[in-house]
């Protein structure tokens, strides 16, 4: 029998209705075999990434527990980006998007194979994704290579609570 591992996931939206494709993907990831959503954060309304010309996002953190290995249930997260419309260019650019779900952390693993980086790269530096993780972290969660404590976050003026 698989270990129940705690993981920490990352929803974002900036086309059509963020809030209906961040609570649709909550319900999905809900509902995959061997996960359970155990808290989500608040939604926050955050700028682009590096002020691109792009609409608003609104973004949230669910902290989830399954039975899923890692790959298992990034696979999972990708198939709910697939069902609920995401699309990805071609060209491998950022660009608006329905939805975006992305693996921060796993247990207190830390991976590294071709399409899973755990804990996921830009996490330290993405206060629209830092926020929200405090907002559900487990007390002294702390970022398995670093060390820095991820259950409390800075403000920052381009996240907004919703």
């Amino acid at each position: 029998m698989r270990r129940v591992a705690t993981a920490y996931i990352a929803l974002g939206s900036n086309l059509g209705d963020r809030q209906g494709s961040l609570r649709a993907a909550t319900e999905a990831l809900g509902k995959e075999p061997g996960t359970r959503v155990l808290a989500e954060s608040a939604v926050y309304e955050t700028v682009p990434e590096g002020n691109a010309p792009e609409p608003l996002y609104l973004n949230a953190v669910l902290r989830v527990e399954t039975s899923l290995s890692a790959r298992q249930l990034l696979d999972s997260c990708l198939a709910i980006e697939c069902r609920l419309g995401r699309v990805r260019p071609s060209d491998g650019k950022k660009c608006p998007r329905v939805i975006d779900i992305d693996l921060l952390l796993f247990a207190e693993q830390i991976i590294d194979q071709p399409g899973l980086q755990v804990p996921h790269p830009a996490l330290l530096a993405r206060p629209f994704v830092r926020i929200p993780l405090a907002d559900v972290a487990a007390p002294g969660l702390c970022h398995p290579q670093s060390g820095e404590h991820l259950d409390a976050s800075s403000p920052d003026p381009g996240v907004r609570r919703r």
